[in-house]
C-alpha cells in the first residue's frame, strides 16, 4: 500500500467527533470513490455526513443496510 492510500485511510477512521473530521472522511471517501473501491451511494453517505463531525458514516451505512461491499473492505482493513 502507498503512502498516499495509507493516510486516506487514516482519514476515513478518524473518530466522530473530532472537529472537521466529516470533511475529512468524506475528502477520503471520493478517492476511495476514485479508485472504484467505494460506490457512488456509499459516497453519498460520507457526503451527506461531512458536516455532521458527530455523525459515523459507517454507522449510518449499517443502519440503512447500505454499503456492504465498502463495509467489508472497512473492517477488512482496520477498524470500522
Amino acid at each position: 500500500m502507498d503512502d498516499e492510500t495509507k493516510r486516506h485511510w487514516e482519514m476515513i477512521r478518524l473518530p466522530a467527533g473530532a472537529e472537521w473530521s466529516g470533511r475529512a472522511r468524506y475528502a477520503a471517501a471520493v478517492f476511495f470513490y476514485q479508485q472504484g473501491l467505494m460506490t457512488a451511494e456509499t459516497l453519498e453517505v460520507y457526503r451527506i455526513c461531512s458536516r455532521l463531525d458527530a455523525e459515523d458514516p459507517a454507522a449510518v451505512l449499517r443502519r440503512y443496510q447500505v454499503g456492504f461491499d465498502w463495509l467489508i473492505r472497512l473492517e477488512a482493513t482496520g477498524d470500522a
